[in-house]
């Protein structure tokens, strides 16, 4: 199966947030909140939502930062995914 997101949502899968102790080992963040950033996975294709010409700023592969509270989480073939709103990506990490 394929999500792919109608109007200006985008499709994310967030980063695995991982602590290193000081001599390198690497603990997974099961117990951590989750960090505000994702890989986006798909983009809608715009257009006109809610009567406003929106165009897409984000594309396919691009590292985002997330608002803390937004999207819906979708768990599909045992993977978790976010779909949120261009509107809830506060910023591109490059």
């Amino acid at each position: 199966m394929k999500l792919v997101p109608l109007g200006d949502r985008v499709v994310l899968k967030q980063l695995v947030a991982e602590e290193t102790t000081k001599s390198g080992i690497v603990l997974p963040g099961k117990d951590k909140e989750k960090p505000q950033q994702a890989e986006v996975l798909a983009v809608g294709p715009g257009g006109v939502v809610d009567g406003k010409e929106v165009a897409m700023q984000v594309k396919v592969g691009d590292k985002v930062i997330f608002s803390k509270y937004s999207g819906t989480e979708v768990k599909l073939d045992e993977e978790e995914y976010l779909i949120v709103k261009q509107n809830d990506i506060l910023a591109i990490i490059e």
